[in-house]
């Protein structure tokens, strides 16, 4: 079944960024999403009470029972928005390391190298791979925008449309680094992605649920590029090599 093998591709990538010849390539993006998700939720939380303090501080005494009310809507309005904007931040900053680790697993599996000029091609390559994440911002922030919508309006359907959306984002945004490695456009990465939707759900399935732990939820990003990158060279790579 496409959506349990699309799930297997995802936790190969734990087995992947264990081996040698990757870990030096996993480890910048590991770091930049450590760093990113440290500091900022530091500071997140501090602003955060600052201004709850400030808004309880005008509320009159007859008021003060709202402070049950408005702490826990105030976290998970908060921390979605920011769970969006640390995910925007931290692809377009290790798009780069992200797009190369992708490079070295593909390498690591079929022993054939995609670009030969180095860290010269890297760097030649960088204003594309921001152009690439960028895509994918404008092809996601509506869509996001629209189903956000549709959780509040439409009970169940609406959660269960946001899962699935959810899920096919994160293999959208993983699947992608392969694909852009190949010069393959976006379209027709999406297209490539349509064909064989389960895998996508079942992979993007297995990214959302880890996400969802704290501190496991530092790693996924190498671990779900690696195993994008396998379930690419398995299942998408022959049709280009033809």
């Amino acid at each position: 079944m496409q959506i349990t093998q699309g799930m297997e591709y995802f936790f190969s990538g734990f087995k992947l960024i264990s081996q040698k010849g990757l870990k030096r390539f996993v480890l910048i993006p590991l770091l930049i999403n450590i760093l990113l998700f440290g500091s900022s939720l530091f500071f997140l939380f501090g602003w955060l009470s600052d201004g709850f303090n400030a808004v309880n501080a005008m509320l009159p005494e007859w008021l003060s029972w709202l402070e049950w009310l408005m702490w826990p809507i105030a976290v998970l309005v908060v921390l979605f928005s920011y769970s969006m904007l640390f995910t925007v931040i931290t692809n377009f900053i290790a798009a780069p390391f992200n797009g190369l680790l992708s490079e070295k697993v593909e390498l690591y599996l079929t022993g054939q190298k995609i670009n030969d000029d180095g860290l010269a091609d890297l760097v030649k390559d960088v204003p594309r791979m921001l152009g690439r994440e960028w895509t994918k911002l404008c092809y996601y922030l509506p869509r996001a925008i629209g189903f956000f919508i549709l959780l509040w309006v439409l009970p169940v359907i609406g959660q269960v449309l946001w899962v699935l959306f959810t899920c096919w984002m994160y293999a959208v945004q993983y699947k992608d680094y392969a694909f852009d490695n190949h010069k393959i456009s976006f379209t027709q990465m999406k297209n490539d992605l349509k064909s064989k939707q389960g895998l996508s759900y079942g992979f993007g399935f297995a990214v959302m649920l880890l996400t969802a732990i704290p501190f496991v939820n530092l790693i996924v990003m190498p671990v779900a590029v690696c195993g994008a990158t396998r379930l690419w060279v398995e299942n998408y790579r022959p049709q280009y090599r033809s």
